[in-house]
């Protein structure tokens, strides 16, 4: 039976805060059935849900009645002794609840310290940590699947499969060390470790490759809308929000700070910031200042959006020399290829159709009536959540993942050159590797990382 690595007792609230008519409470360490059980009035069996009245220590006062469950070590979510309370999610009730649990000797947990302890009591590994918290935040279906995938072991076994194909490598080597004097060993350890390497390199650069799909899932997209003052940049983020969330008004500068909105674009959340007017001279010290907020996020963004005034530009042919008074030269710098150049007010516009070829993804629409506003989200829609189509098998999701994969390839670089020549240098470069990769999953030296990734959780997780 798994022994707890904690001495003390824990509790929080494990389901979301606020006012309900259910919330979940959770207690978890080595007191915590003893406390249930005084709450109680009466020993209660494990794994079987009973409806009680708990009542305070102190007067035997109803707190609430509600069903509590108990939860033997090591079968819980902590591995530890674990007992839940469904009841009603009342401030009152919670607070109650909290004054007896510590009156009895448990304490409030931390952030993220009920899947601290899992880790700790090997229930998880910390790529499956990482992933529920994933989960608890995602807000899309394809990030559901993805977190979902991670938190069933999918990235650990590729990783573990790693590890002891290097393992299974390193045996050969250590053998040369141990064998030195046998002629001829160097070459055979080359002839089977140097294949098993080359490919091993070739699957990490692979999933190295592609961990930019995943984690373009995980982490969504920022996206800038950019311009020049009345160009239609608010109107066009309310056309693509379905709502009113920035202001619209036909005085130019309405928009001072940054708005931002957030859609859910084939499974990758999309963040939309509607910026400030780009022109070159203000006399609005605050407008001044949304003007270079404007210039940071559209440096900052994975996509711009630069938006023009269709009926105003003199010609695509100079606007794209740069030569428009209406669009600065230093505003169309801003774009990189693949983002898009959207021509607004295509509704009052002398010309029709001012797309052509160049480096961005050029669109004429009417954020006003909504003509081309389809065709240009299917396009946005596309450029963002194109390249994630497949990334929902295992994956390096966070770039500690990816720096460990990078490590073990270079390590495994060196021990490739040093087979024939310098096997103990070879087998120490394996090494390396093996706890580089080990660092996925947290089998290895992981001590560092832990306190930056459970302070992403939320208290009761």
């Amino acid at each position: 039976m798994t022994t707890s690595v904690f001495s003390d007792t824990i509790y929080a609230r494990a389901s979301g805060a606020g006012k309900a008519g259910v919330a979940v409470f959770r207690l978890s360490g080595p007191k915590s059935h003893t406390i249930a059980n005084k709450l109680i009035g009466k020993r209660t069996k494990v794994r079987d849900p009973k409806l009680v009245a708990l009542r305070a220590p102190s007067d035997g006062v109803v707190i609430d009645h509600g069903l509590a469950i108990l939860f033997k070590s090591p079968a819980s979510f902590t591995g530890e002794d674990v007992a839940e309370f469904h009841l009603h999610g009342a401030r009152a009730v919670e607070m109650a609840l909290y004054e007896a649990l510590s009156a009895l000797g448990a304490r409030p947990a931390e952030a993220g310290e009920f899947t601290y302890r899992a880790l700790k009591n090997a229930k998880l590994d910390l790529a499956q940590a990482e992933a529920l918290a994933d989960l608890i935040d995602s807000e899309t279906t394809r990030q559901r699947t993805q977190a979902l995938g991670q938190l069933e072991g999918q990235l650990s076994a590729v990783a573990e499969g790693w590890r002891k194909l290097i393992l299974e490598t390193l045996a050969p080597l250590e053998a040369d060390i141990d064998f030195p004097d046998e002629g001829g060993v160097p070459a055979a350890v080359a002839a089977r470790a140097a294949p098993a390497i080359a490919a091993l390199k070739r699957e990490l650069s692979a999933f190295i490759l592609n961990s930019g799909r995943a984690r373009t899932i995980r982490e969504g997209v920022m996206t800038a809308i950019i311009g020049p003052p009345n160009a239609g940049k608010s109107s066009l983020l309310n056309a693509l929000a379905g709502s009113d969330v920035a202001i619209v008004n036909e005085a130019p500068g309405t928009t001072r700070d940054i708005v931002e909105t957030r859609l859910d674009l084939g499974g990758v959340v999309v963040t939309l910031a509607d910026t400030a007017g780009l022109r070159q001279t203000t006399a609005d010290d605050i407008e001044r200042e949304g003007i270079a907020r404007a210039r940071a996020r559209a440096g900052a963004a994975d996509i711009r959006i630069l938006v023009v005034d269709g009926a105003q530009c003199v010609s695509r042919e100079t606007l794209i020399a740069g030569d428009d008074e209406n669009v600065p030269r230093e505003t169309l710098a801003l774009l990189q290829p693949g983002d898009f150049l959207i021509w607004n007010k295509a509704d009052i516009a002398s010309g029709a159709g001012c797309e052509g070829d160049s480096a961005f993804h050029e669109h004429t629409v009417s954020a006003k009536t909504g003509a081309g506003m389809t065709e240009f989200l299917a396009a946005l829609t596309q450029s963002v959540a194109g390249p994630a189509i497949g990334g929902d098998g295992p994956a390096l999701t966070r770039a500690r993942h990816v720096k460990a994969a990078e490590d073990a390839m270079n390590a495994l670089s060196r021990a490739e050159a040093h087979i024939e020549t310098a096997p103990e240098l070879a087998a120490e470069d394996a090494r390396l590797a093996v706890r580089a990769l080990g660092g996925i999953t947290g089998a290895v030296g992981v001590e560092d990382v832990l306190g930056e990734i459970f302070s992403s959780f939320c208290i009761g997780k």
